[in-house]
């Protein structure tokens, strides 16, 4: 019997780019099949193991989705999956983290030669 949970979307990006690969990357991790829904926008259950098929969600903040787990791990991967989604899929609050370290320094300047 499946495990099934709605859950809504709190992160600022939503399923895209890393948040989406944060989750799809922990739903490979189990053996059960997973599968998610997009409840606002009524859209079909994909894979949860697919970044392509998570990506073509468009699940943004506010959207309600729908999880569903069937296999021998399905407790396991519905309490980590939601933990992350509950989480923020690991986006702080005010949105992607940057590689950049922010600088007061002026860029070098152009020289010729």
């Amino acid at each position: 019997m499946a495990t099934i949970v709605e859950l809504d979307v709190h992160n600022p990006s939503g399923l895209h780019a890393r948040p989406a690969a944060v989750f799809v990357k922990a739903a490979a991790g189990f053996g059960s099949e997973i599968r998610v829904a997009n409840l606002t926008t009524e859209s079909p259950e994909v894979t949860a193991k697919s970044i392509i098929a998570v990506l073509g969600l468009g699940v943004q903040r506010g959207h309600r989705i729908r999880l569903c787990c069937e296999g021998g791990d399905e407790r396991e991967a519905m309490n980590a999956l939601r933990g992350l989604v509950e989480a923020g899929l690991e986006e702080p609050p005010g949105g992607a983290p940057t590689n950049e370290a922010p600088t007061n320094e002026a860029p070098p300047a152009a020289t010729g030669s």
